[in-house]
């Protein structure tokens, strides 16, 4: 299904707040629900100066990738920080590093993100010590203390 550049300027994007940080905000526009893909989620988002693109995460079963368009960045992946900006590509495969951007710049961040749309997924919030345990569109959060490990 074609979705034009004129059919994507003009649509209206949903402003998200991550639920565990208030300055991770961002426009998104879902590009893959306007064309009805189901296990694809292909997002073109903008982010204003001084915000995050979503709190410091890592997924354990999703993978997603991040391809800038316009506007410049730090990327946050583990411990490292890098400067970013168009033509940048950042792959995140599951059981990677933790990772964020934040728009540094003076101009919005326009990227295009595209990950895996599982029914099940556990995402890890290092700095908040939370973990995120999704199941078929019930979200749990937990606290890491609170998490108990068993060996078989």
């Amino acid at each position: 299904m074609l979705l034009s550049a004129q059919a994507i300027a003009a649509m209206v994007g949903e402003r998200k707040v991550h639920f565990l940080n208030p300055q991770a905000v961002r426009l998104n526009k879902s590009l893959g629900d306007a064309v009805g893909m189901k296990n694809l989620g292909v997002h073109l988002i903008t982010v204003e100066p001084g915000h995050f693109s979503t709190e410091f995460h890592v997924h354990h079963y999703e993978e997603e990738a991040i391809y800038v368009l316009a506007g410049q960045a730090s990327l946050t992946l583990g411990e490292e920080t890098h400067h970013i900006g168009p033509g940048d590509f950042i792959g995140c495969p599951i059981n990677g590093v933790a990772h964020e951007m934040f728009n540094d710049g003076d101009e919005p961040l326009v990227c295009l993100v595209v990950g895996q749309r599982l029914a099940q997924d556990v995402t890890d919030y290092p700095r908040q010590r939370k973990r995120l345990y999704r199941n078929s569109g019930e979200w749990n959060v937990v606290d890491h203390d609170d998490i108990e490990s068993f060996k078989r």
